[in-house]
């Protein structure tokens, strides 16, 4: 699982059946900066290419959500339905103090 911020939502016209209804949130991946700031803001957006991801919890613009993708992303539909990442967690806090040396 990835965390990253929501940056924005995707409104289809036309969709995959099994995905009729669906939610789906553009997010902005965390990376190292975002993690070595401490309790600090994390930073804008990430250098990395933002992600569209399949949300049936309800993330909301800003908030932080953790995601998985890959074939695991798939793994909740039955039959399997053609996704590449899905809101796994919506994060309330993040603690993480990195080693000092």
């Amino acid at each position: 699982m990835r965390l990253g911020a929501v940056i924005g939502r995707v409104t289809l016209s036309k969709t995959v059946s099994g995905l009729a209804g669906a939610r789906w949130l553009i997010v902005s991946p965390f990376t190292r900066e975002h993690y070595q700031r401490g309790k600090e803001t994390p930073l804008g957006l990430s250098k990395d290419p933002s992600v569209v991801v399949y949300d049936d919890l309800g993330g909301g613009l800003g908030q932080t959500i953790g995601f998985i993708e890959g074939r695991e992303a798939a793994s909740p539909f039955d039959p399997p339905v053609p996704i590449d990442a899905i809101n796994a967690a919506l994060v309330d806090e993040i603690y993480y103090q990195p080693f000092s040396k």
